[in-house]
């Protein structure tokens, strides 16, 4: 892996990066050795500064920083909280759900009542990987959706290999007002179901890849009035840069490959999401 990907060419409106992990990207969290995409976004020493200058720069002018443990949570509010154009999530991710103990989570829902965080998550069910077990996951996943409804925030959904229990569990434990799929993983069928539960479906650099037909479905499916894009920084990237790191300044990239599948200006599109930002997330 080698190079940090150019700038793109600027988008003709403004627009924002529904979810990146910036404290990953300026090395608060410091990336292990089994982690080259997050080595090399850290070897190009950002700083929170730099990447708002970057995305600024191509008309990605606000972020969300998501959470994933307690110490990015903490991180994501205080970092919220110092700049006018972030907005933090905060929560425990489904792969750590074993440390989603009631002292944790009483911190994370402390954390979600400040006005800069925005949302609780990134929470929900990971299939793909048993780091933390099935049943530590819907607990913690159910906990954290009673806390996005005590605190009115948005509910972030980590959704991988797990559709059909993401959806059973906010239907059984009944959803918050805002749900956000994030980095949307399904097909057409899928985004046709979260469409008809008003849940809201944020699709990032995957949608722009050969195989990925069935994400390309699911956009041309998705409401304009559900759609949000995300980078996941500093993880994956849309093409042409796989295998680099990602960041909120190569939003252009994906935000035109939807505008072409959803089949409009990539201007109109931009201030879609926008306008459905400051419906999920609240004015900036």
């Amino acid at each position: 892996m080698t190079g940090i990907p150019p700038l793109p060419e600027p988008l003709p409106g403004e627009v924002f990066d529904s979810h990146c992990h910036l404290d990953i990207m300026v090395g608060n969290r410091q990336a292990s050795s089994g982690d080259p995409v997050a080595q090399a976004a850290q070897a190009a020493s950002a700083t929170v500064e730099s990447i708002l200058d970057e995305a600024r720069a191509v008309g990605v002018t606000r972020l969300v920083t998501i959470g994933y443990d307690l110490p990015s949570s903490r991180w994501n509010a205080a970092t919220a909280a110092a700049h006018d154009d972030v907005y933090a999530g905060v929560a425990i991710h489904p792969n750590e759900a074993h440390a989603a103990t009631p002292e944790v989570l009483d911190e994370i829902e402390e954390l979600a009542r400040q006005p800069y965080v925005r949302a609780v998550g990134e929470t929900g069910l990971d299939y793909f990987r048993d780091w933390a077990s099935q049943a530590d996951q819907h607990a913690s996943f159910r906990a954290h959706i009673e806390i996005a409804k005590r605190t009115g925030k948005a509910l972030v959904i980590h959704d991988r290999d797990a559709h059909d229990d993401v959806l059973a569990v906010l239907a059984d434990q009944g959803a918050p007002d805002v749900v956000i799929f994030h980095s949307f993983s399904g097909d057409a069928e899928m985004a046709k179901r979260c469409s008809d539960a008003g849940y809201f479906m944020s699709f990032s650099g995957p949608v722009t890849y050969k195989n990925a037909d069935y994400l390309r479905e699911a956009a041309r499916v998705a409401p304009l009035e559900l759609m949000l894009v995300e980078t996941d920084a500093p993880y994956l990237p849309p093409v042409p840069h796989r295998g680099k790191p990602n960041a909120p300044y190569l939003i252009p990239l994906t935000l035109r490959c939807l505008a072409e599948v959803k089949g409009i200006e990539a201007e109109a599109l931009a201030s879609a999401i926008t306008a459905n930002g400051e419906t999920a997330f609240g004015a900036w």
